[in-house]
This record gives C-alpha cells, structure tokens and sequence, in this order.
C-alpha cells in the first residue's frame, strides 16, 4: 500500500493515489514504461490542452515534459488535429496496409531538411528507428560491433541498454569507459560487442576506434547528450573525420533533437552529415513513429528488389541472403504522417522555429537570475528548445560530469513544482512549445521562487 503522507500532494492529489494502486494490480508497477514512474507516485492525467494537462483531481500544470519533446506544438493543436481528421475522412480508413502517398510526401520533407538523409524508411518509434540503423550499418560494412557513448541513450533495446546511466565506481577510466548492462536480461554478447566511448573527448574517442576500427561497423551518438548536453563543434567534427578514415559509420540519434534544435535538426547547426539519421518524437505530431534516413547507397541495402521477401511461404529465397529485412505493419502510417506533416508545416511558417527558440531562451535567463538572487550555483544548458537546470556552476560536458550537480536538491526542487502546478518528471529537461505563452513564461518562473522560498523556509 502506498504511503500516501509521502506524498508531494498529499489531498490534493487523492485520485491519482487511488488509481495508481489500482494499476499496480494489473500492470507490472502500475505502469506501461518504467519512464513514466517516479516517486512517491506517477500522476495520473486525464486532460491536455495547449500547454497545460489535467490530473485526475482536476489540478492544472504547466506541462514542459511534452510527451518527452514530442509535442512541439503542445496539446491538441488545431491544425494537426484537422489534419488527423481529414486524413481519416477523406481515406476512410485509419490505414492502408499498402504504399500511399504520404509517405512520399514526408520523404521528401525529410530529404529537403536533413543533410545526411537521401531515403527514408518509417518504423513505428524512435527505438525501432536507431536499431534498423544499426542494423544497416552491419549488414552496409559486414562488421559486427557498435560503439556508444557513455550516457547517451538509443532506445531500451538489448544493444543499447549498455552504460546509460552506469555506476561510475565500476565504469572504469573516463577515457576508456567500461561497457555496463543496464537491465537484468541483457545477454553477455550485447555488452561485449558494444564499445562505449567517451562523450567530448576527441583524443581518447580516436584511440578506442582506431584500437577496435576492423569490429566497429558504426558509432552512435546523441549529438546533445539527453537532450541538453550538446557536443562541442570540434569534437563533432573531429569524430566525422575519423569515422570517414577508419570506414565506420556515423549515425545520428536525433530522436530528440530532430526539429528541436532546427528544422534540419543537429546536424544542420553543425554543419555535419551522418551516414544515417534516426528520427522519432516530433516527427509524429503525437503520434507513434520513426524514421531512418541515410546516404542512397547504405538506404538500398533494404529494398525488395528481385520480390526477396522472407515472409512470404513458397516464395523463391533464393537470393534472400542479399537483402537487409526491415517490415512492420504500421510503418508509414497515414495518420501519423499526416499529424506530423501538419506539425512541420507549423514549423516552418516563416520566423516560427526562431521565436520559440527566442522564448525558451527568456525562459532560461529569467530561471538562472532567480536562483542566482537566491544564492545558488545554477545554469540551464541545451540547445534549441530544450535544456535541463543543474544546480552547478562547473562546466558539464558529458555524463560523469553531472556527478557535479546537486541532483537530490533538484528532485526536491521539483516535487515542489509539481505540488504547485508545474509538470516534468523530476529530474528532466525541459522542452518548450509553440502553446506556451508569455503568461506561462512567468508563471513558470514565479513558481521556482516560490518553490525556493519553500525549502529555504524550510
């Protein structure tokens, strides 16, 4: 039974008490993705409008979690929402289960925004968009290693669920990390065949590559670490100029920066073009979705040409052996591509993208005076429309230097604001969105004085 009195809320919060034991009896701790827990429990919601959502309870927060960053344009905006209507009046049927022209449509979006993207293929999530690059990777070079970097994340998958979040006691030298697993289950071939690098660190990066350069058929990365810790340009362009050397490909994850940071997503602002991007979030206007793009020549790998298809029975496979398999059912999907087709087309209305950036940066420098006047050693870092509050003045370039911030003071922080109407998990970025408003902005900001008025109260 829950401790309801370690609540955050307390009577507020009586509903979402009550369901999330409701739900510890029928789902695996009461949740459908160990993300959406946190102590002392998840918040249950039941509605989202703008840039607000509503529990339960009927409380009211300003929401900046955002489904991890997938809602750019907040809840229920009106022109995707037509757009999903549309698509399903004018198809009469949520899906085809046969090629349509949205899918053209969004390819050619893709390959007109993103440098390193020539074809696209869909998958259903940004996790099943990082693996079928990885598997591009190996099938395009015929070698059979990944590398990672330390911190980075690509999806709860056997091969990337290696040194996330690690123990840095057994995670060995900073310049030659450890691979660590990451969940019970992980066979051992995962974690031995994933070389884990370290972020920002170009000179001990080119040693572990060019040490395992004959295993290694792609590197990884997050080109801002969780969102928020961006690469140096250096290092960026460093680490492209060594895979090119060394023939290992360079994938970018750009599951969360993708339309974040800009319209053509990290590698646009530093001027780089990865062999292959993996897409998600943004991309489907709240709905399930991914995206591999890449160069033609590691794309084509995949098509079905000469009918391969290893599903289909008596069907000569003759040649089977010749062709990257990647399928699913709901690849491609109408009315997905069509909410995230509407969602770009916000985007790119002219000065759009730059005024949200503009007032996530207000957002930022009004948060950094507030604690600055309370006397804290704070700074928001990012990039784009995302970044995350870390109670440190040292400089954080990758993931063991956030063992420099007060975190155990920021999850306090942040049950605070949740208590008071403002919404992010504890201990995540915070992603803006076209709904918020100058009223949100300030409020925001209010709301964090208050909430260190409370603990120094305290």
């Amino acid at each position: 039974m829950l401790n309801v009195e370690a609540s955050y809320v307390s009577e507020s919060n009586r509903m979402s008490v009550e369901l999330y034991e409701k739900a510890c009896k029928v789902m695996p701790g009461g949740v459908t993705a160990n993300i959406k827990y946190f102590e002392p429990h998840p918040i249950m919601m039941e509605k989202g409008t703008g840039s607000k959502l509503y529990d339960v309870d009927g409380n009211e927060y300003i929401d900046y979690l955002l489904c991890y960053g997938a809602l750019i344009h907040g809840h229920g905006n009106e022109y995707v929402m037509n757009a999903v209507f549309d698509q399903l009046k004018q198809s009469g049927t949520p899906i085809f289960g046969t090629p349509h022209v949205l899918e053209i449509n969004m390819a050619e979006k893709l390959i007109e925004l993103y440098d390193g993207i020539e074809m696209v293929r869909y998958t259903n999530s940004g996790l099943e968009a990082t693996l079928l690059a990885v598997r591009s990777a190996m099938a395009y070079t015929g070698k059979h290693k990944i590398a990672k970097f330390e911190g980075h994340y690509h999806g709860g998958s056997n091969q990337f669920l290696v040194s996330v979040n690690p123990d840095v006691s057994q995670s060995g030298s900073a310049k030659s990390p450890n691979s660590i697993p990451e969940s019970i289950g992980i066979p051992d071939f995962y974690v031995e065949n994933t070389v884990v690098l370290p972020f920002n660190d170009l000179g001990a990066t080119e040693d572990r590559l060019r040490k395992h350069a004959d295993e290694i058929a792609a590197v990884i990365l997050e080109p801002v670490q969780g969102g928020f810790i961006p690469a140096d340009i250096e290092f960026m362009k460093g680490l492209r100029k060594i895979t090119e050397e060394l023939g290992i490909l360079l994938i970018f994850d750009e599951v969360k920066t993708g339309f974040r940071v800009a319209l053509g997503g990290a590698q646009q602002i530093y001027g780089i073009k990865p062999d292959l991007t993996a897409l998600g979030k943004v991309l489907g206007g709240g709905f399930p979705v991914g995206a591999v793009g890449g160069k033609k020549e590691i794309m084509m790998i995949s098509a079905p040409n000469g009918g391969r298809d290893i599903l289909t029975a008596g069907n000569s496979n003759n040649n089977k052996k010749e062709v990257l398999f990647h399928s699913g059912t709901y690849n491609g999907h109408p009315t997905v591509l069509a909410a995230g087709l509407a969602t770009i087309e916000i985007l790119e209305q002219n000065g759009t993208m730059g005024k949200l950036i503009e007032k996530t940066n207000r957002l930022r420098n009004g948060l950094e005076h507030v604690y600055h006047q309370y006397g804290y050693d704070m700074q928001t870092i990012g990039m784009g429309t995302i970044f995350n509050i870390l109670l440190t003045s040292d400089p954080i370039k990758n993931y063991r230097d956030m063992d420099k911030a007060n975190m155990d003071l920021r999850k306090v922080i942040d049950q605070k604001l949740l208590a008071l109407g403002l919404y992010t998990k504890p201990l995540n970025r915070y992603s803006m969105s076209t709904a918020h408003t100058e009223e949100d902005i300030n409020r925001t900001i209010e709301l964090h004085e208050k909430a260190l008025k409370m603990i120094r109260g305290k």
